[in-house]
C-alpha cells in the first residue's frame, strides 16, 4: 500500500529557492486581470477540477513549468486534454498567463506555490493522467543534493494522486541528476520505466525544446528524458 503522506523531510525541504526577482509591469498586470480566470489560490483543500475546467477531461499537471513556454505550446496543441501547472516564481507565472490569455485558453489553470503542498492536500487521488517535471533545480552541491524533488517520498506521493497507467515525464540536462532520477524510479514499486528497465527515452515530441534547453545544448549540455507508468498493480 502506498503511503500518500511524505516524510517529514519532505514536508520541510523545499526543492526550490524562491528568486523572485522584479516583474515587469505587464506581469504585474497579468496577476491584476487575469489570475481570477487561470489562478487557483491554495486553501489546502481537495479540488474538484471538472469543475474548475467545467468538463471532465484527463488533467495533465507541470510541476515548475518555468515561463510557460513548454505549458503554453502543449495545452494549445492537446486541447483535449487540461493542464495544470505549479509554479513558485510570479515572473513566469505572469508572463505565462499574458500568452494565454491572448489566446483565450481555456484547457490551463495555474498554482503559484508549493508543489508538493499542492500534491498532497489538493490534489485528490487518481486525478492526474500526466506529470511533466522538467529541468528542475539539479542542486549541484553534495550536500544539497537531499533538496533534489526527485525523492523515494515525492515519487511516491505522486504515484497516489496519478491514475492506473498514469504518465510521468522527467528531463534533465545534468547528468549526475539523470542518474540520481533513473536510480529512484527503477527503485520504486510504485513506478515501472516505459521503455525497458534502467532505461532513458528518447525526447518526445510532445516536449519541445525551450529556449533554456537551447542554450543548454549551445554549452554542450546533454539532456536526458525518463518515461514511467503508473504501476496498476501496485496500489
Amino acid at each position: 500500500m502506498t503511503n500518500a503522506t511524505p516524510p517529514d523531510h519532505l514536508r520541510r525541504i523545499r526543492s526550490f529557492v524562491l528568486r523572485e526577482g522584479r516583474m515587469t509591469p505587464a506581469q504585474q498586470r497579468a496577476f491584476d486581470e487575469h489570475w481570477a480566470r487561470f489562478g487557483i489560490d491554495y486553501g489546502g483543500n481537495a479540488q474538484d477540477y471538472a469543475t474548475r475546467f467545467a468538463r471532465k477531461a484527463p488533467l495533465v499537471m507541470e510541476i515548475g513549468f518555468g515561463n510557460g513556454e513548454a505549458l503554453a505550446w502543449a495545452s494549445e496543441h492537446d486541447p483535449a486534454r487540461d493542464y495544470l501547472g505549479i509554479e513558485v516564481h510570479g515572473p513566469g507565472v505572469g508572463r505565462l498567463m499574458n500568452a494565454l490569455a491572448a489566446r483565450d485558453a481555456r484547457n490551463v489553470r495555474l498554482y503559484k506555490h508549493d508543489a508538493v503542498e499542492v500534491l498532497e492536500n489538493e490534489i485528490p487521488p487518481g486525478t492526474l493522467a500526466e506529470a511533466r517535471i522538467w529541468f528542475p533545480d539539479p542542486w549541484h552541491k553534495k550536500r544539497h543534493n537531499k533538496r533534489r524533488i526527485i525523492q523515494p517520498g515525492f515519487v511516491a506521493l505522486l504515484a497516489s494522486r496519478m491514475a492506473p497507467d498514469g504518465l510521468l515525464h522527467l528531463a534533465t540536462d545534468w547528468q549526475p541528476y539523470a542518474e540520481h532520477m533513473l536510480e529512484v524510479m527503477e527503485a520504486s514499486p510504485d513506478w515501472r520505466n516505459a521503455i525497458a528497465p534502467g532505461q532513458y527515452a528518447e525526447k518526445p515530441a510532445w516536449r519541445i525544446e525551450t529556449h533554456f534547453e537551447r542554450r543548454g545544448l549551445k554549452l554542450g549540455h546533454g539532456v536526458w528524458d525518463l518515461l514511467y507508468r503508473r504501476n496498476a498493480s501496485h496500489p
